[in-house]
């Protein structure tokens, strides 16, 4: 569990009363690693959730919230975030926060062919609803960014693991140039189980759009496909949920040949970008000092383990 801001019921009642809402309990939640999430209860037993924002000001947070608007008008499962004079973003203990209906569901532990499905139309959905929208972002976590996260890294670790990035690197330029066509938009770059809500086959929510940005959408496909498709705890992927995503995500938008033919790659590409990620935030909670029970690091073995798996598939 990640709490970095720690918050009081008396704060929280401070917080929400604007929002009409009086809270009677604050349950912290467990799996965050950017920012600070409870779950709130109130007189009339709904529930919401409080996010406290760790690291963007309040008009980075607040951009996101007529993104919300958008997609939900789309039909893809969204929590909008509660609005009071005018405004979805205010401050609590120093930092900007909001509060949003609570979506009711579970992440899947292994997604079920059915929810493989549901999750690659609303992503579909997601992709085409905000391929005109208008928003800028200074926050762009896109190629180059990701390029400069592993040149950082590089410097620390062992010659197999630099081998490794190497390759795969070398590979995503080779294969990419050879097929350009390749289409962008904004992506949610963070669509895992533990991103989403079911009821059984019912996908009831997507949450955490944070990591928002242009890229292309085949790094979102990848990125979820790793995920939904892959039979943990082993790294390997379901041939049969691959193929059951890749179709329903065509009901709604088409891949071009070139997206089809870079997809090995993008997968291995996708897990290169969390293995680095992962390694980041270990060393960043480590300057830090940032540990405990509260704190929630996800394992980078596990996804340097994926990508060695993805390469693999390239080779055959």
């Amino acid at each position: 569990m990640s709490v970095y801001t720690p918050l009081s019921l008396e704060d929280v009642q401070a917080f929400a009363e604007p929002y009409g809402l009086a809270v009677i309990d604050l349950i912290p939640i467990q799996g965050g690693i950017q920012n600070t999430n409870f779950f709130l209860v109130d007189q009339a037993q709904q529930q919401y959730v409080l996010t406290v924002f760790e690291e963007l000001d309040a008009e980075g947070a607040g951009e996101l919230v007529p993104v919300l608007d958008c997609l939900g008008q789309a039909g893809v499962p969204v929590a909008v975030p509660l609005k009071h004079h005018g405004q979805a973003i205010h401050s609590i203990a120093g930092k900007p926060a909001q509060i949003a209906p609570r979506l009711m569901g579970a992440h899947p532990e292994q997604a079920s062919i059915e929810q493989v499905r549901a999750i690659a139309q609303a992503q579909a959905k997601l992709h085409l609803a905000l391929q005109d929208f208008p928003l800028q972002r200074d926050f762009n976590r896109n190629h180059q960014y990701w390029s400069d996260v592993a040149e950082q890294l590089k410097p620390k670790m062992n010659v197999e693991d630099q081998d490794v990035l190497a390759q795969v690197f070398q590979q995503f330029a080779q294969i990419t140039q050879q097929h350009p066509d390749r289409p962008s938009g904004f992506i949610h770059s963070d669509l895992f189980r533990d991103n989403t809500l079911f009821e059984g086959s019912q996908l009831n929510g997507i949450l955490d759009f944070y990591e928002l940005n242009q890229d292309e959408w085949l790094f979102d496909i990848a990125i979820s496909i790793n995920d939904f498709c892959t039979s943990y705890p082993q790294v390997h992927l379901n041939q049969d949920k691959v193929d059951a995503f890749l179709a329903a995500y065509q009901t709604i938008r088409m891949l071009t040949s070139d997206e089809q033919a870079c997809l090995d790659i993008f997968l291995a590409m996708a897990a290169c970008r969390f293995w680095s990620m992962r390694l980041q935030v270990a060393q960043k909670n480590a300057e830090q000092g940032r540990t405990g029970e509260d704190i929630l690091q996800k394992d980078p073995l596990e996804m340097r383990m994926m990508l060695q798996d993805r390469l693999q598939r390239i080779k055959a």
